[in-house]
């Protein structure tokens, strides 16, 4: 399947490029678009695409591809847009959006987007055990705990190109605009750390949301939102779960923090089930899964096959076979849904001004 990819940054070269290159069984790499030339180039080469692009309409006008890889920073609204209107299949990074509006702007296609922790081997596992067990009916509480060491220092073995070779005024027009759709979400008012607090959920918090998602359903109810320490600092978010029990998140960014570590932790009243991840950005390093059962018996679940290499053979397969994806575009929706509601929580707690879709 031709593809095109749309961003040429740290996760497309630590993740996408060698995942790429080792399953051209399954894809071919006709195009790349970056706002910065050296690094659509770089992309370009190391993955043998003869089109590359700064422009996102000159791509898709260009043709050529079956389908769009969006691995942008920032909103992915009006790219993903843009691209069904084109009429291609499109998988998209995490978030789909900032905003209900650009959810609501989509027009009909084919979109899956991408959590690539719904697709850990280790994941499915557990929903499996969880189903064995009775569902969510079974389940007393949900717990996440995410240490969040620097990018730079996870992407340090990356030996990642980098470019400074973007117009100024054009990354502050873009700066602008996601901005402008943050005070959509959040209103005009909402002061830096309400806006921060979003950023936070929308940006790395969302994957706790979608495992929740799979798990439980998503939350209704945001109950408690704190934080404390400079930005991007602690969060801890808690409520009730949809159908029985409640969930609660701490997230911690964490400078020099030795390693990445996030822990999902499911209690029911006859054991527990523990996944833990390691660093997305290494590549086969196995989630651990540990059930905990019967006497206080621990068995302890792994498996190299990496996450993003199932998720792309999803894509593969929902665009050829119609297979449906994990994370459609409600699913997308539902996630933006769940930050707007922790970002209203910690503003109405607080007595902080809020407007826009979140209030």
């Amino acid at each position: 399947m031709r593809i095109a990819l749309v961003g040429c940054g740290a996760v497309t070269q630590a993740v996408y490029v060698p995942l790429l290159s080792r399953r051209r069984d399954l894809f071919e790499v006709s195009a790349v678009c970056d706002l910065s030339r050296t690094l659509a180039d770089a992309v370009g080469e190391r993955l043998g695409a003869a089109r590359r692009y700064t422009s996102v309409a000159e791509m898709l006008a260009g043709g050529g591809f079956e389908a769009v890889v969006v691995l942008a920073s920032g909103s992915h609204g009006e790219t993903v847009r843009q691209a069904l209107s084109a009429g291609y299949a499109v998988l998209c990074e995490k978030p789909l959006a900032l905003t209900r509006a650009e959810v609501a702007a989509l027009p009909e296609g084919r979109l899956m987007v991408a959590y690539m922790k719904q697709y850990d081997p280790a994941v499915r596992r557990a929903e499996e055990l969880l189903a064995e067990l009775g569902g969510p009916e079974v389940i007393r509480s949900v717990e996440v705990t995410v240490l969040h060491p620097s990018a730079e220092s996870q992407l340090a073995f990356a030996n990642l190109t980098r470019a400074d070779d973007v117009d100024a005024g054009l990354l502050a027009s873009l700066r602008a605009d996601e901005d402008a759709l943050v005070s959509r979400a959040l209103g005009e008012q909402a002061p830096r750390e309400v806006r921060d607090l979003y950023g936070v959920a929308l940006g790395s918090i969302c994957h706790d949301l979608s495992l929740l998602r799979r798990f439980t359903g998503s939350p209704a109810e945001i109950s408690h939102v704190e934080t404390w320490g400079p930005a991007p600092g602690s969060i801890e978010i808690s409520g009730p779960l949809p159908v029985r029990g409640r969930f609660s998140i701490r997230w911690h960014y964490l400078h020099d923090y030795p390693a990445y570590r996030e822990t999902v932790a499911i209690h029911h009243d006859r054991g527990s089930l523990e996944l833990v991840f390691p660093s997305p950005y290494l590549m086969n390093a196995p989630t651990t899964l540990t059930v905990v059962s019967g006497g206080e018996s621990r068995t302890h679940w792994r498996d190299v096959t990496e996450a993003f290499e199932v998720q792309l053979a999803a894509f593969h397969a929902y665009v050829n076979e119609g297979k449906p994806p994990l994370t459609d575009v409600h699913g997308g929706l539902e996630d933006i849904v769940t930050a707007q509601r922790i970002a209203a929580r910690y503003a109405v707690l607080r007595g902080l001004p809020l407007g826009g879709e979140a209030a």
